[in-house]
C-alpha cells in the first residue's frame, strides 16, 4: 500500500512562512495561523514541505487505506491561499454564499487575500469541518 506523502514535520512554520515571496499571503498565513489556533485549540504544525496543520486525526477507509491528517490546515500556494476543510460540513453551502471571494475544488477552499472574505464565515467554517471530522473519525 502507498505511504501517505503529507505527514507531520518537526520544520518550522515561521521559516516556512518567512520563504513566502508575496508580502500580502506571508502577512495573511500569520493572521490565519492566529485564527485557525483560536477555532481549534491546536498549535500549527508543518505537514509536510508546505502545508500548515492544526490538530490530527487518523482515518481508514474502507479501500483499506489510512493514514493521519490535520483536522484544519492551509497552504500559502503561489496562485492562492488552499484552505483545507472537511469536504461536507453542515452549512457549507449556506456560509460560502456569504464567504466571499473563492473558489472551490474537491477537497479545498482557494482564496487570495484574507480582505476578500468574511473571517467571521470563515471561523464558522473551521468550526463546522472540525466538528464533521471528529464525528466521522472519533479518536480512539
Amino acid at each position: 500500500m502507498a505511504k501517505n506523502k503529507t505527514t507531520q514535520t518537526e520544520n518550522s512554520v515561521t521559516d516556512f512562512i518567512n520563504t513566502v515571496d508575496d508580502e500580502v499571503k506571508r502577512n495573511d498565513s500569520f493572521e490565519l495561523i492566529k485564527i485557525i489556533e483560536q477555532q481549534t485549540g491546536f498549535e500549527p504544525k508543518m505537514w509536510g514541505p508546505g502545508i500548515i496543520g492544526f490538530g490530527n486525526y487518523h482515518y481508514k477507509y474502507d479501500s483499506g487505506h489510512e493514514g493521519d491528517a490535520p483536522l484544519a490546515a492551509f497552504s500559502p500556494r503561489k496562485d492562492a491561499i488552499s484552505l483545507y476543510l472537511s469536504t461536507s460540513f453542515k452549512n457549507k453551502e449556506e456560509l460560502l454564499l456569504k464567504f466571499g471571494k473563492y473558489k472551490a475544488g474537491k477537497g479545498c477552499v482557494y482564496i487570495k487575500k484574507l480582505s476578500d472574505i468574511n473571517i467571521e464565515i470563515l471561523k464558522e467554517m473551521i468550526i463546522s469541518s472540525v466538528k464533521q471530522i471528529q464525528k466521522l473519525y472519533p479518536s480512539i
